[in-house]
């Protein structure tokens, strides 16, 4: 059976890099991706349930009793159930790991930047600068990039499919707004059924010989209110009525505001950031709990 990589850069799949140019895995590549492994996002899920489930249990049982938010209210439970769009964080809530991280830990440079990761999370430090930061500490090729996903695939936080699943089945739009890099992100939407372009994430730039070039700043995600100029933005191009965000961060309570997202759903399975949960209109540790509240249709 050939590796997801493998398969990624068969001649079927040739993968171009031009010149200071991002790379965009085509659907066709993430086609391949999938048969080449059908358990791709999930090659560590069994190991990693039972550590989750776990760490969730203590973090319920210490932090529910001082969360004023762990019952929704009846307008946020509206607003929840009434949604156009939802849209959501990626690492350490659609995926367990975060996934410049879990890059950075391959390519030698884990610890330097996990710290950064912190900081860029808890909203200690601007977002963009904590991102140049970590890349710089980083400063990956294609090939390592590549060779990252092979060896290490994301791995799927519990209950996120079915959630999306269901959201789909009730004709609500699902984005995944990032502040990782894209590269990494495609194969994860692709095995959740989201479409490419339903992806804000940021982008690793390479050269023609696969040399880390940078990444491109452009991207609203790339700056401190990233989230929440990419989540109006898509408000304003779909015109969606009703829009909330899902994640565990700062950069993810930010997107909460006028002409953004109505409500901030903060999940709090994987990272509890207590600062972040405080301000949230609801926390939950299991997607479990969102999906209860959703009209159950033939999914």
């Amino acid at each position: 059976m050939a590796s997801p990589i493998s398969a990624r850069t068969s001649p079927r799949h040739t993968l171009s890099v031009s010149p200071l140019s991002s790379v965009r895995s085509p659907h066709t590549s993430q086609l391949a991706i999938r048969a080449a492994n059908p358990l791709f996002p999930c090659a560590k899920l069994s190991q990693a349930r039972a550590v989750v489930a776990a760490a969730m249990e203590v973090s319920k049982h210490l932090s529910s009793s001082c969360l004023a938010n762990r019952q929704p209210s009846k307008e946020v439970l509206e607003t929840w159930r009434s949604a156009d769009a939802v849209c959501f964080d990626v690492d350490s809530t659609v995926c367990l790991d975060e996934g410049i991280d879990e890059l950075a830990d391959f390519c030698g440079a884990g610890q330097a930047v996990a710290e950064w990761t912190t900081k860029a999370m808890t909203g200690t430090v601007p977002f963009e600068e904590a991102l140049a930061a970590r890349i710089s500490l980083i400063k990956p090729s294609l090939s390592q990039v590549q060779y990252c996903l092979e060896k290490r695939p994301p791995r799927i936080s519990p209950g996120i499919a079915d959630l999306i699943k269901t959201l789909i089945a009730n004709n609500t739009e699902v984005f995944l707004v990032s502040g990782g890099f894209r590269q990494m992100i495609e194969p994860v939407a692709f095995e959740l059924g989201i479409p490419t372009e339903n992806i804000i994430a940021n982008r690793l730039l390479f050269g023609t010989s696969g040399e880390y070039a940078g990444f491109d700043t452009t991207e609203p995600t790339s700056r401190s209110g990233g989230k929440a100029v990419a989540v109006q933005q898509i408000r304003q191009d779909r015109g969606y009525k009703t829009l909330v965000m899902i994640g565990d961060g700062a950069t993810d309570l930010e997107a909460r505001q006028p002409g953004g997202a109505d409500l901030f759903i903060c999940y709090a399975g994987v990272q509890m950031r207590e600062a972040v949960a405080a301000k949230a209109d609801w926390t939950v540790f299991e997607f479990q709990e969102l999906i209860s509240e959703l009209p159950q249709l033939n999914t």
